[in-house]
């Protein structure tokens, strides 16, 4: 057989391509609607962290008899991949039908771009009532994935993080058992068998050895509540799709937990469909999670490419970019086909996952890889070497809720290196790299600088490790090392704007912030959504009495990331120097409405009202001021005045009071006032 043309080659690449970056056209134009029957309600369940040997009738050492069931009925895939072993980038390629090179979502704590249409926006379109209901902040909505939803749960209560498979079942029945009409389109996020694993009773008990599958099969049991509710709602239209996000590595090729590697321990996921016109069986052709997106829309008549329900034989990707995007390691991407794996992540991998599911004889010696394998190695995209700086829009209690899930990004754009170690031989420092990770976001920073230490000098060419540690020191007002850290930081990367913001931030908190002040300048003009640089500067702008500036640019801050409550309080403090009363009023009165009975700037935003004439207003406020506040003589003095204004009886009462508490302000004020006259 000859080698295919030239032309032929290049419309294989355009057809790898287009899967990768655009998926199957589903989106495409539908002719016009004939009278069809009733579309069916359609419930999606997605399991993280479940590993394809955890759950079902193949699970070992688990009984999961609500997943065993829903197999028994529909169609399980026993070769089914999750795109990337991380949360929200998996979640956003069943919701997109993309690969993360196409929806752009390489990692966690990222932002879906608002242009890229979702599959929620897609069913509420042709008629569906949508509702979801997530059970990790990994997945809230501020990341882009609740267009398109009606209703998107994402409340966690008391500050928390996360909740469990019961918390998150009991909102959802509650919102089937209500009266409604139409088809629906249900989505609910289970979260349990995350890190660390605590299972309730009678699971903690009953796998005692093993919490990790206690919480597979709690998360069961919810599963079994769920899919019975709705089928009661749906009255036998009903279709379901489960399918998991990724596994978990618990300690397979040296991973405990998941996102760095794509061995079969985390891409290797649970997939099963029930419905209508779909016989009952086991598929084991490999195939992508990314399909359940052109999957639900076939179901809804939307269309049809790329249904799993119609098969259709796939090139299945995957890809690991954590470790290429926080450390500067290898990129990993993954290629299977039929009963053949291939893993390219600076040297070549390949294993028969069927004779060998862990994975533990590499073939690449001998192996005749077919060329479409070949091709999707090469040309698979990898995340752009030199991007222009993510939006960073986390606030810091954000930063910490992301850290209690065990979800830190690095704070750095990676330099790239030509020695960048494999992933897969770096495992002995995964477990030093989290720990270091949640240490520095919890500001934990004498703790974590031996770590980061340890980091430098099995991985010198690590970033990320040199500017937390020059931050740490930086933090703990160590000047030297943390200068010295600096120069290391750009030795390592050359002209990084990381590397000047972190450096710019370190002179912005000392006694040299006016260093800070061209370095911040360049960075907001090449950057002007980069937060810190932002922040930082509005700080600077306030020291150096530039009010009118540092408000605009808290106000652009605010815009980015939610405003605390000691935020807005700040927020007021400036629009009130900058002569901005509404302004300053409503930030006071938000920042109030948020702290209750904690909230301690009744004077000012008294005097507020008062400048916009809102008397009675002023009068409630000031009358909040305790005796025991410093500004207890001024706020007598407001209060005097608005009794003038208001015309009170006890006016000249309050005046008295005013001028017998005075200090050596008001006193002034007093002798000065016409109204006391």
């Amino acid at each position: 057989m000859g080698h295919p043309c030239s032309t032929c080659r290049g419309r294989k690449r355009l057809a790898l391509a287009s899967a990768i970056l655009f998926g199957a056209c589903g989106g495409a134009q539908e002719p016009a609607p004939q009278a069809k029957p009733p579309r069916p309600s359609i419930l999606l369940v997605t399991l993280d962290t479940t590993r394809a040997d955890a759950i079902g009738p193949e699970a070992r050492g688990v009984e999961t008899p609500a997943f065993t069931a829903l197999a028994a009925r529909g169609r399980r895939f026993r070769q089914a991949y999750a795109t990337v072993p991380e949360t929200l980038p998996s979640h956003s390629s069943m919701m997109t039908g993309l690969y993360p090179a196409g929806h752009t979502i390489r990692e966690n704590a990222r932002y879906l771009p608002a242009h890229q249409p979702v599959l929620a926006e897609r069913l509420e379109q042709a008629g569906y009532r949508t509702a979801a209901f997530v059970s990790s902040f990994v997945l809230a909505r501020r990341f882009g994935l609740a267009r398109g939803f009606a209703l998107y749960d994402d409340e966690f209560l008391a500050g928390r993080a996360e909740r469990t498979a019961r918390e998150t079942t009991d909102r959802a029945v509650a919102y089937l058992e209500q009266e409604a009409k139409g088809p629906l389109f249900l989505w609910v996020h289970y979260f349990d068998p995350h890190a660390p694993y605590t299972p309730p009773e009678p699971f903690r008990t009953r796998y005692a050895g093993s919490p990790y599958l206690g919480e597979v099969a709690a998360m069961d049991e919810q599963l079994g509540r769920l899919v019975a509710a709705f089928e009661r709602r749906a009255a036998g239209k009903a279709v379901l799709v489960v399918a998991s996000d990724h596994g978990e590595g618990l300690g397979d090729h040296g991973e405990l937990q998941h996102g760095n590697l794509v061995y079969q321990s985390t891409m290797h996921v649970p997939l099963l469909l029930v419905g209508p016109g779909l016989d009952p069986g086991v598929s084991d052709a490999p195939v992508s999670t990314r399909r359940v997106f052109h999957t639900i829309l076939d179901w809804a008549d939307l269309g049809e490419t790329d249904s799993l329900r119609t098969g259709g034989q796939e090139l299945v990707l995957g890809e690991a970019m954590k470790p290429f995007l926080s450390y500067g390691w290898q990129p990993q991407v993954m290629a299977v086909e039929g009963r053949t794996k291939a893993i390219l992540a600076g040297r070549l991998e390949v294993y028969d996952v069927v004779a060998d599911p862990a994975e533990s004889r590499d073939l690449a010696p001998g192996a005749n890889l077919s060329r479409p394998i070949r091709n999707a190695l090469r040309e698979y995209p990898p995340p752009a070497l030199q991007p222009a700086p993510a939006p960073d829009v986390l606030g810091e209690e954000e930063r910490r809720k992301l850290a209690s899930l065990g979800y830190v990004s690095a704070g750095s754009q990676p330099a790239v290196r030509k020695d960048a170690p494999r992933p897969a031989d770096m495992t002995r420092l995964f477990p030093v790299l989290e720990e270091a990770s949640s240490l520095f976001v919890r500001e934990e920073y004498a703790r974590v600088i031996p770590l980061l230490k340890r980091i430098q000098a099995e991985d010198p060419g690590n970033l990320d490790a040199s500017l937390r540690l020059a931050a740490a020191h930086s933090a703990l007002g160590h000047e030297a090392q943390a200068l010295a850290a600096f120069e290391r930081a750009g030795a390592i990367a050359p002209g990084s704007q990381d590397v000047r913001t972190y450096l710019a931030l370190h002179y912005a908190r000392g006694r040299q912030w006016e260093r800070a002040v061209p370095l911040l300048e360049q960075i907001v003009a090449e950057s002007p959504d980069r937060l810190p640089a932002l922040e930082a500067l509005a700080q600077v702008r306030e020291r150096q009495g530039r009010v009118e500036e540092a408000l605009s640019l808290r106000q652009k801050v605010y815009a980015m990331r939610p405003a605390s409550p000691a935020d807005l309080v700040g927020l007021g403090e400036l629009a009130m120097a900058a002569g901005q009363t509404d302004l300053g009023i409503r930030s006071f009165e938000r920042a109030r409405a948020a702290q209750g009975g904690t909230f301690a700037h009744d004077l000012e935003l008294g005097v507020l009202y008062l400048a916009a004439r809102r008397f009675p207003e002023a009068r409630e406020s000031l009358d909040r001021v305790p005796a025991s506040h410093s500004g207890y003589p001024m706020a007598l003095f407001k209060r005097a005045q608005v009794s003038v204004l208001l015309h009170e009886p006890d006016q000249a009462a309050r005046i008295e009071a005013a001028r017998r508490h005075a200090d050596a302000t008001t006193r002034e004020l007093i002798a000065r006032e016409r109204l006391f006259r």
